[in-house]
Formats: C-alpha cells, structure tokens, sequence
C-alpha cells in the first residue's frame, strides 16, 4: 500500500498535499498515514486468520498515542520493552492482556508494573532474569507467565546491528541451552510458562530465515510441552518482517503466511508475532526544508532544516531513504550531497544522490520514515524535535507539537 504519492505535480499523504501540511505546521515534520498503518496490520492479521493467533505491534518502531491508539481500536496486541512503552499502551487505549514484554535489561520495578497489570507474557532473555522474576512473582503471590527468548542461532542477513539471533547476539538464551533453562522454570514457585518465543533480527526480506528459526524452535516447544502441559499455549515467531527502502523486494503478509503457516497450523500453539517496521516504516515521511545550497569543487550539498537528531537512521545503519521533492521536478538530475545543520560529519540523509535541481526554500521528503524516526530523535544540539501529523483522507490532525526552546531545558536546573 502507497498511501504518498504524486496528485498533480504535488506529493500527497493519502489526499492532503504534503505542501498544505509544511505551511500549517512547520518543518521538520513527521507525516504518517493512518490508512496504511491500519492497513498493514489488518493484511497480517487477517493472512493468520486460519490459525489462533495475535498480532503483537512493536511499540519501539513508532510510540505515537495515535498510531498506538489506531492500532488498539484494530485489535492489536503490543510488544513491549520498558515500563514507559507499556505505560504509553494504556494510556492509548491498548489491552495490556495483549502485551508481550521483551528486551534484555528489565528492571524489578518494571517487572512489578508489568505483572500487576497482568500482561500476557514476559519474553525471559537470560537465567538471572527468570530468577528475578519467579521472586517478583513470589513477593506479589502472582506466578509471571513466561517464554524463553531462544537463539535459534540462525543467520536473517541484515545489517549486523540489527542482527539479533546469531551465537554472538546479546539477546536471547541459546538453543543449546534453553530446555535446561525450562527445566529450572519448571521448578520455580513464582514463574508460569506458557511459551516458546523468538526474534531473529529487523528488516529481514526473505521468509527463509523464519522457517529455518521456526523449524528448528518447534521441536524445542513440543519437550516443553511436556514440562509444563497444562500451561504451554503460544509460539511466539517475533518481529523483523522488512519493508522496501530502496530495491528490496520483501514477502507480502500472504506470502509470509503462506510459508510459516504450514510449520505451526497443527501445533495448538496460539501463534505470536511482533512486526513493527512492517506496519508503519512505509507509512511516514519526514518533510525538511531546503535552507541553503552549497557548492564546492568537488560537491554539492543540499542543506536541510532536518538532521541526524530528527532521523538518525542513515548514519547509524548506513540506511537508504528514497528522497522526493514534494514539488514533482523533470529538471535534470544532478549528484548531490543531502546533510542537515547539524556539527557532526555523519549528518546527511543521503550522499551522492542523483536528485533533481533543488533550490532553497524548497521541501523535501525522506520517504519511509514511519519506523525508528522520531522514536529515535533527540535533542543533539539543542535541537527541538518536529511535530507529527497523522493524516486520515483528507484530515489531518497534528499529533504531537512541536518542541520549543522551552522544552529544551524543561526539567533542568541552574543549580
């Protein structure tokens, strides 16, 4: 689903001008499309309707209240990796019954809030985590469901710091490992099992990677069955599943369904999934305005109102974002550099870009910026972070203002 696209000349999100939107709200700016992040749910959700299933969102790749709260009114259910993003769910209007807690550092305070609320699952990434919360389960007289994220040592060729379930990750617990693991569950007072849980790594565009994980977990899922047979009720497959940025070509939700599917149908395992780039990298876009050009004997730079503390991407993954005028241009392309103002070598959006002749004053959008864009930002040289915009058809509503130079120092102190 491309929900930006060219309307006479102008670049739209769905039927608004993305121009009308820089006028009224200023640049920088996130625009997101509720259609296709509702829409991106909806085709997984339903291409595992043939099996029990949840579609769990990671609230990591966007936080916004209103995609979270368009995604709770969907049906969604939410992977969590803090106490502050599970604090974000509820306050969207999210089920915390559906909430899946991930993430390799949960502290004993998060781990109360988590269980008080009653959250369906913690994802156990290490033997002194379990421990930590079979005695938190203890102290409150609760049992902490639990799965083991397992390392099924399987290599989804990503970029390596995305790459989360080789024998070298700082995640999960190895599959060599894991049924001893269970075993000591097992005997835990304050700790319940009730899965199997995985996550290979993010921007993976290939469905085989799952499989092989898949494969080789579900013969770990039926010996723990047999531990825990009255408790066991869900596989959890983990996130990762890719976008397009550039050339890649990555599985629709029916292709992916149609391959993995097969592999769980018969099992009786609720099937857990937890996407989040696939729902909403597609369905953003960072509008910048062009500020200067600069040209010098060997480049020519575009210097933007964005930068790196907007969208951090480019610099941190080496990541590709198609960049667009939001004016159509046929002027002849020229190479150029694409860099913010920010006092650092590594801010640009884009290096040696072929892009049409641009001027400054005029607007530009970094395409596929939904995901680990603003949930990235920060405030790198007292910079404040951009407003966002979620649009609905022809509504647009501002979802989150624009910091100002007030909030910089909001919560500080002279001394």
């Amino acid at each position: 689903m491309n929900t930006f696209q060219y309307r006479r000349g102008e670049l739209c999100c769905e039927q608004v001008p993305v121009q009308q939107l820089a006028e009224k709200f200023g640049t920088p700016l996130y625009v997101y499309s509720r259609n296709h992040i509702v829409g991106q749910f909806t085709a997984l959700d339903q291409a595992l309707q043939s099996v029990e299933h949840t579609v769990c969102y990671a609230v990591k790749a966007n936080s916004n209240l209103a995609i979270l709260s368009a995604l709770a009114k969907a049906g969604a259910g939410f992977d969590i990796v803090s106490a502050g993003e599970l604090y974000r769910v509820i306050h969207a209007g999210g089920d915390p019954t559906k909430c899946v807690f991930s993430g390799v550092g949960k502290t004993r305070e998060e781990i109360e809030y988590a269980l008080k609320l009653g959250i369906y699952i913690f994802n156990v990434e290490s033997e002194a985590e379990l421990r930590q919360l079979s005695a938190v389960g203890q102290r409150l007289r609760r049992r902490a469901p639990i799965a083991l994220r397992v390392n099924p040592h399987v290599d989804p060729d990503t970029h390596h710091h995305i790459a989360t379930g080789k024998k070298e990750s700082k995640f999960g617990i190895s599959i060599e490992r894991a049924l001893a693991v269970y075993q000591e569950a097992s005997r835990l007072p304050g700790v319940e099992i009730r899965g199997v849980q995985m996550h290979i790594g993010s921007q993976i565009t290939r469905v085989t990677p799952f499989v092989q994980a898949t494969r080789k977990l579900l013969k770990l899922a039926a010996q723990v069955r047999v531990l825990a047979p009255a408790t066991v009720r869900s596989f959890d497959i983990g996130g990762g599943l890719g976008i397009c940025y550039k050339d890649q070509t990555p599985p629709t939700a029916q292709q992916f369904a149609a391959k993995v599917l097969p592999l769980v149908k018969n099992t009786g395992l609720r099937l857990l999934i937890e996407p989040g780039r696939f729902i909403v990298g597609n369905g953003g876009s960072l509008i910048t305005r062009v500020v200067y050009i600069k040209k010098t004997p060997v480049k020519t730079f575009v210097i933007t109102d964005a930068a790196m503390n907007d969208l951090i991407r480019p610099v941190l993954y080496d990541s590709y974002h198609e960049i667009l005028p939001v004016r159509q241009s046929r002027s002849r392309k020229r190479k150029v550099d694409v860099v913010g103002p920010v006092c650092e070598s590594g801010d640009f959006f884009a290096k040696d870009r072929l892009l049409p002749e641009v001027n400054a004053g005029d607007l530009l959008s970094v395409m596929s910026a939904g995901a680990y864009g603003m949930g990235m930002a920060s405030n790198y040289n007292s910079r404040p972070r951009p407003a966002e915009v979620l649009v609905n058809g022809r509504r647009a509503t501002c979802v989150r203002r624009r910091e100002t130079l007030a909030d910089l120092v909001r919560g500080e102190d002279r001394g």
